[in-house]
Parts: structure tokens; sequence; C-alpha cells
């Protein structure tokens, strides 16, 4: 089911692709004469379902364009090995990066400029303008599509909530009274009131979303394009200080603090933690990777204060610099079919929520949306039926989103630094004694630099 507009965009661009292909042979050319468009899908050991989904989307598109052939590639974004890759042509036509990495690619010349076909599908204007900004240079040049969003959010078990005689229809709105829930729960339970991930670069990321909450500024960029470490703050101390307290005067941290994005995950689906932060769209991975009962899930905001707001991340469909023109062509058109539309068109969120549902994938996951609040929550709407996640589990962060500021991550890099901060989580948690205001001094330095490499 197509609505006119996506008929009048899909010819358009097979017509122009198709009189590219006229006058030359494309390396990306396949025997029956159609354009190969090799796209990114899952990275290694996605389960069937997801491909199966895949597979019902790949034959909609080709039934739009028949003159472009999709070939779905295994694919993980990776940043050590991006620049081998591209140099050796063995990135897919389209594919994702993380928001943290978009700038550094943009400006090294990595990425195609993707403005004037931006412009051209006619909803420039409609993106989240925090977002766009991740994929924006100097000049107002957009390199990319932002394609899904997230902002971190307070998941909680209810289950565990209930055990503690706390309500989980009314989850915690404040740092002081998710101390004082974490602490009734582990008395009431035995288990974990609350936890944080501190290892492999998530520890400074957690670390950077509960400073952010209370009004840091973790780095400046000043205006000869450089960066000037900020880390070393009061809010980023209070931070520490709550971890402390929740660890060493409290005890409700549990006994394990060498939590990545994974074990905490597995942790938390099986009933073991009370609380943590994390991105709002870890609802999926809870419950199909990890095993964890939807009726135990919760979700609410981040609880913010002295001008704080929330930290988000998501990532961006991008294209290689070095793309022909045609299969350039190719690629927007998947691209804003694949990706944009069902943000955008009921008759396309319609088919890929159902898609999606067949698939036994989840639907209706909170996100922080790419696109203006109205589109995003007319789109709700259109895929009504086929939202398969326990929605009045998570309507603290749907209804509280709105009212918090975004917040992106800080860009000189990023990833370094947040391996610095982990330390920093890590000492506090292990080290009752650890000197904090010595801490956030080291690592202002040691994060500096890296900043002036």
């Amino acid at each position: 089911m197509k609505s006119s507009r996506r008929i009048a965009i899909a010819g358009v661009t097979a017509l122009a692709v198709a009189g590219a292909l006229a006058g030359c042979t494309s390396a990306g050319g396949s025997e029956d004469g159609k354009l190969e468009l090799r796209v990114a899908t899952f990275p290694p050991g996605a389960d069937q379902a997801a491909y199966d989904a895949f597979a019902e989307q790949e034959a909609q598109f080709e039934e739009a364009n028949p003159d472009i052939d999709i070939v779905g590639v295994e694919y993980e974004w990776t940043a050590p090995t991006f620049a081998a890759q591209l140099a050796g042509g063995s990135l897919p036509d389209v594919f994702t990066v993380p928001f943290t990495d978009s700038k550094t690619l943009l400006e090294n010349g990595q990425l195609a400029d993707v403005t004037d076909e931006i412009e051209e599908l006619g909803y420039a204007d409609k993106f989240n303008p925090i977002i766009l900004e991740e994929v924006t240079d100097a000049d107002g040049r957009v390199f990319g599509f932002p394609r899904q969003a997230y902002a971190n959010g307070l998941h909680y078990n209810r289950a565990l909530f209930e055990e503690a005689g706390l309500d989980p229809d009314s989850p915690p709105t404040t740092w002081d009274e998710v101390r004082d829930a974490a602490k009734q729960i582990s008395e009431a339970t035995g288990k974990a009131g609350y936890a944080t991930m501190a290892t492999g670069n998530t520890g400074g990321w957690q670390l950077s979303v509960q400073a952010d909450s209370r009004g840091a500024t973790l780095q400046e960029a000043n205006d000869d394009g450089t960066y000037t470490s900020t880390i070393d703050n009061e809010a980023t101390k209070a931070t520490l200080e709550y971890l402390h307290d929740l660890r060493w005067e409290d005890d409700s941290m549990g006994a394990t603090f060498d939590y990545d994005w994974g074990t905490i995950n597995q942790e938390f689906a099986a009933g073991n933690l009370g609380m943590y932060t994390s991105g709002s769209d870890v609802y999926t991975a809870l419950v199909r990777d990890f095993g964890m009962a939807p009726d135990d899930y919760g979700l609410t905001v981040i609880p913010t204060e002295n001008g704080g707001g929330v930290l988000g991340g998501g990532d961006i469909a991008v294209m290689p610099p070095n793309l022909d023109e045609e299969t350039k062509a190719a690629a927007v058109a998947w691209i804003d079919w694949y990706y944009m539309q069902k943000l955008l068109d009921e008759d396309a969120a319609v088919a890929d929520a159902k898609a999606l549902s067949d698939a036994g994938q989840a639907v209706g996951t909170p996100v922080l949306p790419v696109l203006d609040q109205a589109t995003y929550e007319e789109s709700l709407t259109w895929i009504e039926p086929y939202v398969n996640v326990p929605l009045d589990q998570m309507a603290g962060f749907t209804e509280g989103i709105f009212e918090q500021t975004p917040i992106g991550e800080f860009k000189g890099q990023t990833q370094p630094i947040y391996a610095l901060m982990d330390n920093l989580v890590q000492a506090v948690l292990t080290d009752e004694n650890a000197d904090i205001d010595a801490l956030l001094q080291q690592v202002d330095v040691d994060a500096q630099a890296l900043l002036d490499q």
C-alpha cells in the first residue's frame, strides 16, 4: 500500500537511475541490468526474525523501484576499521554511523553531502534541529539522514518495586527519590536497588548522563575548532558523590561494579537490579535478547535539576563520498523509503509496523523523535493496531520526554574520553576513600591531552 506522494518519489528516482544506467555500465550492475545497491542490514548474529522482516521490506521496495536490486550486507560500525574499509571500497553503499562519530567523519570528507537531496525530498525543516546539527558542517551542509535517536531513561523493574512496597505506576522523579527507592528495594529484596555501567566506555557514558542531568558541561567547543575539557565541575562531582553514597552509605548497589551494556541488561532482565539508566530504546533487547518478562518492565524519564537535560544519541544513515551519481540516487531512494517514510507517511508507517509485527519484532518502543513532536505523535496513531510493547508501563517516559531538554554527546574524542571516565566510576565504587577532587583534576588533564593531539 503506497501513498501517491511516495509513488511519485520512487518513480522519479527510478527513472533517473534507469537513465543513468543507459549511458554507462556500473560496477554495481547486476546481470539483469538492474543497479545493485549494497545496504547495511544487521550486525552478525542478528536473529532470523529480524532478517525475515527485512526481506519483506526489501521486496516492497523493489516492487516500487524495479530498476534497483537491494543486496543486504551484514555490517557493524567500528571506528578503527572504517578508514580502511572506505579506502578499500568494501563499505556498503548505505550504512549507519553513531552520532558520536559523525562530526569527525564529515569533517574528514568521509561522508557524502546529501543537502540538496534532503531539501528536494521536502522534509529538511521537519528534523529536530538538535539532532540535525549532528550531521551538519560549519557551512550548513548536511551529510546524512538522522534515522533514529534515543534519550537516556530510567529503567526499573516493576516486580521489585511491588516487592519493596513501591508503586510501579509512580516511579521516582528526583535523584533523591531514586536513592530512597534503591535503598528500599535493596533492603526488602536483597537485590541491587540501583546499578550503573562502569566498563567498556559505558561507565563514562552513563557518568555523562547523570552529570548532564545535573547541569554539567563536560566539554566546550572553541572558535578555532578545538575543544576544552570541563569534566571537572560541580555537577560531575555531585554525581560521583551520589554514586559513592549509594554504594558505601546505603549499600544499595549490590556487589558487581564492572557492568557494561550487555551484562547490565542481562542482570536487569533476570530480575536482579531494581533500576539503571540507559537508552530508552533498550526494551527490545531486554525482551528479545535477554528474556525479560514484559510485565516486569518500567521506563520513566531521568530526573533533571539545576537546568540539566537528558543526554541522547542515535545514528544516521549515510553513504561513502565516492558513489557515482546513479548509485547515490538509488541510495537516497532507499534511505528515504526504508528509514524516513515510516516516520512521515501513514501507508509507509503501517507497512513497516505490520512487517515488524508479523516477524515478531517490537513495535512502538519509545524513542527520542528525530522529527518534530506533532509528526511523531501523529505517526503513533497510524501504527497503534500493531504496537506490541507495554506503553502504559512506559508512560513516565513518553509523557515526560518532550518537557526535557535534549543534549548531544560531547564531540571531541568522545569514546576515548568515555574510557577515561570509566576509571572515575570504578574508583568511586571500589574505593570508599577515593579522592574525587583529585580524580576529577587528573581526568581533565588526561582528556585535554587527548583533545590536543
